[in-house]
């Protein structure tokens, strides 16, 4: 035993394996704030992808606006990935299924190469 941690499997320890999270399920020392996260795309953020764009000026309701269609496009890419995923019994996400996705919408991603 060095330092309170026993070799595994090797002693009577009382502690397990698991880091902090993973046991019971007892009472929580923080909680986690739920919010809106599209709210992380900021108002700079909007404002450059349009300086991208070409557009000089912005009006002050295009950035709700702009938000609110950055989440309905992300909803029906995932929509379109979870399709891929149910059928190949996976749980991740990969780079491939995006691409896919995109294709099957009508609306092709070039510059990757997935190994298919």
């Amino acid at each position: 035993m060095l330092g309170g941690k026993g070799v595994i499997g090797g002693g009577k320890e009382k502690h397990g394996l698991g880091g902090k999270g993973l046991g019971k399920g007892g009472m929580k020392r923080h909680r986690k704030v739920v919010r809106d996260s599209i709210r992380g795309i900021t108002k700079g953020d909007i404002r450059r992808l349009a300086r991208r764009g070409g557009i000089k000026r912005i009006s002050g309701t295009v950035y709700d606006e702009t938000r609110q269609a950055m989440v309905d496009r992300l909803k029906t890419i995932l929509q379109e990935c979870v399709i891929y995923l149910d059928h190949s019994k996976r749980q991740t996400v990969t780079v491939r299924d995006v691409i896919f996705a995109l294709k099957r919408q009508g609306r092709p991603i070039y510059g990757f190469d997935p190994k298919y």
